[in-house]
């Protein structure tokens, strides 16, 4: 449905609840294992890119010992987000875990208020902050919390690194590229800011993954289209006597 609708990467989603029992981080399922051919994505010859991720629900300071230990499958993961449900962990996910993405939780009322210092800590790290829309058309309730705890983070962030994803199960659960960029108006976010939140920024999401997989950098080049005056190299002179 991804590639259907417009969308040109999707992540699968491995996600571990420390508070339900103990587990552990196991490798990656390959993509080729569950698409033996990937589609191409509507409109463009290219086929649709399936990277995996890893969430972490984290309840407890010492859950995140997993996240500053050097585990061989954790690097194996494109992408790393966690989940804090307190505010000490927020201020640790923001300040100190080598992430590419802090969850926002959006079911329910936060139990505390986001605060400036570690959001901009996270900001100068290169770390975003996911917003999911799906909790928000399912129940009317969690879309009022969804709304409102948006909003709080964008009183502080001001709309700088926000991600917004679904979390679908089901494809009806999944919305196009420019309904999501309609429903970031909801959550406070300026028109460029919520195109950037299903766009710009989730590369750049990606780009920080590879940065922390390499402890080195990444280096994203776009090819720029030429205009017309520089395809035209002959010289004015000559082009008149050519002319002539």
């Amino acid at each position: 449905v991804c590639f259907s609708v417009g969308y040109s990467a999707v992540a699968l989603n491995h996600i571990i609840d420390f508070k339900e029992k103990k587990q552990e981080i196991i490798k990656p399922v390959s993509p080729s294992e569950l698409f033996p051919s990937l589609p191409i994505v509507q409109g463009t010859s290219k086929r649709i890119k399936v990277l995996t991720r890893l969430t972490l629900i984290v309840s407890d300071p010492s859950h995140c010992n997993l996240l500053r230990s050097t585990s061989a499958n954790i690097r194996l993961y494109d992408i790393i987000a966690v989940f804090p449900k307190t505010e000490k962990l927020f201020h640790i996910a923001c300040t100190t875990l080598d992430v590419d993405l802090v969850c926002i939780n959006v079911t329910e009322k936060l139990p505390f208020y986001f605060r400036r210092p570690p959001v901009n800590m996270a900001i100068d790290r290169g770390i975003y902050f996911e917003l999911l829309y799906t909790p928000a058309i399912k129940d009317s309730t969690m879309r009022r919390y969804t709304i409102s705890n948006a909003i709080s983070l964008m009183q502080i962030c001001k709309g700088k690194n926000i991600v917004i994803s679904s979390a679908a199960e089901r494809p009806l659960e999944l919305r196009g590229p420019y309904d999501v960029a309609n429903l970031g108006l909801l959550f406070g976010l300026s028109e460029g800011e919520a195109k950037a939140a299903v766009s710009t920024n989730c590369r750049a999401t990606i780009l920080h993954g590879e940065t922390r997989k390499s402890a080195c950098g990444v280096v994203y080049t776009v090819k720029k289209p030429r205009k017309v005056e520089e395809e035209e190299t002959v010289p004015a002179c000559k082009k008149a006597k050519t002319q002539a």
